[in-house]
């Protein structure tokens, strides 16, 4: 029966004293509640840490960076369009002790980040026309800039061209919209940045910007065709030009071959009609009957015609 005692006894004990140790690690903090309310500060540092055993509990959060999610959404802007924006954040537990107060867990403080940066987003997106929420830089927009943008869906869009604050001024007049809130609601959290994940049109405005996106395609692709077509007709010109040259400069040394040869043949009939003038008229009268007589030729002539000289014979 004293076995049994002390066994129960020996069991209790540490039942007991495991149940008052509770340990941390370098990722975690934990605020100990004691029938359900909070008793002394966070615990923060990582460790072995004692609290008592079955009354109170031990109620550990994260401390790494955590995600918040937001679905994507259709706003209005300033200048009444509609746009769809869908944005996250990154936040973190700052307070163990408040966080718990306020939020109890972090299923709670996604829904209250919800209402906060949901709300935050859809005032700022609101405060801005479309063309500076779609905007990547602050720079001054040029006429060309706007065109060829996906961005000029109108013209009242494409007056806008001056329109100030690029995305990422959006982004954090966002995120310090947010963190004042989140310090008025006492939360205990800290929001480390916010960012647009995507930004879409809607329906009939994607149709808009795809239209005047393929009509300004269109329109570089003619000036291209133009453009080709008037260094063909160059290149073709230059090619007449060229046969022309060629043609004119064979031309012209055809004709210096044939006075070269005309001269050659001249200076040697000369010279043969200096050696012997009657050969050399016999020679020339032989190519006028070559040049003059065929088959059909008839010719009456007298007897004693000098034409019929050599045939006479």
């Amino acid at each position: 029966m004293k076995q049994t005692i002390s066994l129960i006894f020996l069991l209790a004990v540490l039942i007991i004293g495991f149940g008052s140790i509770y340990i941390i690690n370098e990722t975690e903090q934990a605020v100990v509640t004691q029938f359900g309310k909070p008793v002394g500060g966070a615990v923060t540092e990582a460790g072995l840490h004692f609290k008592i055993p079955i009354i109170q509990t031990v109620i550990k959060f994260d401390k790494l960076i955590l995600e918040w999610d937001g679905s994507a959404k259709e706003i209005p802007t300033l200048d009444n369009k509609f746009i769809i924006i869908d944005a996250f954040a990154r936040w973190r537990i700052s307070d163990a002790l408040q966080f718990y107060k306020s939020a109890k867990n972090e299923t709670m403080a996604q829904s209250l980040l919800d209402d906060v940066l949901d709300g935050a987003v859809r005032d700022e997106i609101a405060n801005r026309t479309m063309v500076e929420i779609v905007r990547s830089s602050d720079r001054e927009m040029s006429v060309q800039d706007v065109e060829s943008s996906s961005v000029n869906i109108n013209d009242q869009i494409a007056d806008d061209l001056t329109a100030k604050g690029a995305r990422i001024e959006i982004i954090n007049s966002i995120l310090q919209s947010v963190t004042m809130r989140s310090v008025d609601l006492n939360m205990g959290i800290e929001i480390l940045d916010v960012h647009l994940k995507r930004i879409n049109y809607i329906q009939t405005v994607q149709e808009q910007v795809f239209n005047r996106m393929i009509s300004r395609q269109e329109q570089i692709a003619e000036k291209y065709r133009a453009q080709g077509q008037g260094k063909k007709q160059e290149i073709l010109g230059m090619q007449v030009q060229r046969k022309k040259e060629i043609i004119s400069g064979a031309y012209l040394e055809s004709q210096k071959i044939k006075g070269e040869a005309d001269a050659n043949a001249t200076r040697i009939y000369a010279d043969a009609y200096g050696k012997s003038p009657e050969f050399y008229n016999f020679i020339k009268t032989l190519e006028t009957y070559s040049n003059t007589l065929d088959s059909s030729t008839q010719f009456i002539l007298s007897t004693d015609n000098h034409y019929l000289k050599y045939l006479g014979k």
